[in-house]
């Protein structure tokens, strides 16, 4: 049914997206600091979300014949984002850090799987794919606001 480059692309999103799953549990599981009582809950519902949003991906990869990456290891070996066993020891600061970067490189992801399944005349990936990059441009947004910078002002 569907294109095999639309399969690999939603196996690679279900592998990035199951990897920082992991992360960010971690990220709330060590979060410490003044703002651990918003930043702890905060990261709860990122993981969250993020589930849904994996899960939404992996029903559609099983919808159009795809065969969705659902271990540790599968993760691990295709995620774009890669682990971090150094994470749990970072200041709140470079942790909010991480977590903003790792939702920039799902962000791209999502760009651009949103023009491969425009170019395959995929609509139905395509508005997913669409409505899951607008709330990861809103969690970066609101993330850096938390750090004191702008939408497209310098990170670090």
């Amino acid at each position: 049914m569907a294109n095999e480059k639309v399969k690999e692309y939603l196996n690679t999103l279900v592998a990035t997206q199951g990897l920082f799953y992991v992360k960010l549990h971690q990220a709330h599981w060590y979060i410490k600091g003044p703002n651990f009582f918003s930043l702890h809950p905060k990261l709860e519902e990122y993981y969250d979300e993020l589930t849904v949003q994996m899960d939404d991906v992996a029903e559609r990869l099983l919808a159009i014949g795809g065969e969705p990456y659902a271990t540790l290891e599968e993760f691990l070996s295709h995620s774009l984002i890669k682990e971090s066993k150094d994470s749990k020891n970072l200041s709140q600061k470079d942790t909010v850090q991480s977590v903003i970067d790792d939702y920039e490189v799902l962000r791209d992801e999502l760009a651009k799987g949103i023009q491969l399944t425009d170019e395959e005349k995929d609509d139905v990936t395509n508005d997913l794919l669409i409505s899951q990059k607008a709330g990861v441009d809103q969690t970066i947004w609101m993330l850096q606001a938390f750090m004191g910078h702008g939408a497209l002002e310098s990170k670090k």
